[in-house]
């Protein structure tokens, strides 16, 4: 009865029928159906309505190679798993293993597996979205996440977590009946007094899962100067920036920093890297992330990257605080705000078809990326959505907008090539690299069969898109 139950409430992504079928034009566009034939392209969009809702195959874990050699790192990271090993489908011990990306000398890949059929305990937890795709990801459950518990509650009690699929629980419920996602099981560490106090914000675990739907480790502060929890195309976007030593390279939209870092670290520490992000918090944590991994190149403003370009016919000398004169970088990274429809796993999104429209506008308006470029500069723009508004129609107005620009191969290339559906010529579709998770979906994985998951680790990710540009 259990695993008939887990399989039901774990199938795919929640939306709004307005957005599921605006997504299903996309996919089934005539440029497509004309390629692949309408079963196939309605195939691929029910892959992708499910495999969005579950974790990539691989946690993919960034070295710190500008700091320690990989190998030091990788044989740190296994002394920590050591200490917390994973578990069989038989709940027996076993050692998680650690392979290195054949293509990127600076990743760390640890298989995830699952889902796992895990029986439901009587004792239930609702946990809101945001804190279920972390336990998905191998997380905790952490006490500001907690939305209901039962009446009594208390340390050492073994309960079912469940997520609130459609943001209706109300914190400090005593049990909730919508619609609700099943995680795992775990074992409490705070009381439900504690979890729901009313002296503040309560911090820390609250529920330790010992028996998750997908097993994989914990990296809460593990080897924090060593190691960046980071997906997998994220970091294939720092290799394609190319960042080399000595250059001003600018990351427009840069929060929470994770690109920064790794493009900083690319660089040898050598330049000057300007990290631009509207929010003041946001930029505070990209000044704490370079100060943990020693990267002083870095320079993070709070601005407004639209506002980067200065203004009037007279422009003042470069100096790293915004705004720029023109053609001041050699590099430009935009990593542009988007309707995020590739992140993994995700199980519901209440946006309404405006608001996940509402992107490309911004977009847009951020190219005045390209008044910064010097000439003979590399622009790298991506997203971690799935439209083609938002990716290839971007590239092809970009395309048409600034004639200065052309398309380049991209280094590495691990990604698909672009989607069909926004006019663009084989060749620039060859150019463009476009993460498809649902092409590799197959639904449950074993997680210690390497030889079938490391072929997955360069497409079973979120996803993603990614186009370089050189300005002539």
């Amino acid at each position: 009865l259990m695993s008939v139950m887990n399989k039901n409430v774990f199938r795919q992504i929640a939306l709004r029928q307005e957005v599921r079928d605006y997504l299903r034009n996309v996919y089934t566009n005539k440029e497509l159906v004309s390629e692949l034939g309408e079963d196939e392209a309605e195939r691929v969009f029910a892959s992708l309505m499910s495999c969005v809702f579950h974790p990539p195959s691989f946690t993919c874990l960034r070295a710190s190679t500008h700091l320690f050699p990989i190998q030091d790192v990788q044989h740190r990271l296994e002394q920590h798993l050591a200490q917390q090993p994973g578990r069989d489908c038989y709940g027996d011990s076993v050692p998680t293993p650690i392979f290195r990306h054949p293509l990127l000398p600076d990743v760390l890949l640890l298989p995830v597996s699952g889902p796992r059929d895990v029986r439901m305990q009587s004792s239930e937890v609702t946990v809101g979205a945001q804190c279920g795709c972390a336990v998905l990801r191998g997380a905790h459950v952490f006490a500001p996440g907690v939305l209901s518990t039962p009446k009594f509650m208390k340390v050492g009690d073994v309960v079912s977590v469940f997520s609130d699929v459609e943001g209706r629980c109300t914190r400090g419920a005593k049990e909730f009946q919508g619609k609700k996602v099943f995680l795992g099981n775990g074992v409490c560490v705070m009381d439900r007094s504690d979890i729901f106090c009313t002296e503040g914000p309560i911090r820390g675990v609250a529920i330790r899962m010992n028996e998750a739907i997908y097993e994989s480790p914990s990296f809460d502060g593990v080897l924090p100067t060593e190691l960046f929890l980071q997906n997998l195309p994220s970091v294939v976007v720092g290799h394609v920036v190319g960042p080399r030593p000595g250059e001003r390279i600018l990351d427009m939209c840069a929060a929470p920093g994770g690109k920064t870092t790794h493009i900083a670290a690319l660089m040898g520490n050598q330049g000057v890297l300007v990290a631009l992000d509207k929010i003041k918090s946001k930029v505070e944590k990209i000044r704490q992330n370079a100060h943990t991994l020693q990267l002083d190149c870095i320079k993070a403003y709070c601005h407004d990257s639209i506002q980067a370009v200065q203004s009037g016919k007279t422009q003042e000398p470069f100096t790293d605080v915004p705004p720029f004169p023109e053609e001041s970088f050699d590099r430009v990274l935009l990593d542009a705000p988007c309707s995020g429809l590739g992140q993994r796993p995700n199980m519901a999104v209440t946006w309404s078809v405006k608001e996940v429209c509402s992107y490309p506008p911004l977009q847009r308006k951020l190219f005045t990326a390209v008044r910064l470029l010097k000439k003979g500069g590399v622009m790298v723009y991506s997203t971690c959505t799935v439209t083609l508004a938002e990716n290839e129609e971007q590239v092809a107005w970009a395309l048409k907008t600034f004639p200065c620009l052309t398309l380049e191969p991209q280094e590495p290339h691990l990604g698909s090539p672009g989607m069909l559906g926004a006019a663009l010529s084989p060749d620039q579709l060859m150019l463009l690299q476009r993460f498809r998770p649902e092409l590799a979906w197959g639904g449950a994985r074993d997680g210690h069969a390497p030889e079938n998951l490391l072929l997955k680790a360069s497409t079973d990710t979120i996803g993603f898109f990614i186009a370089k540009f050189i300005k002539r």
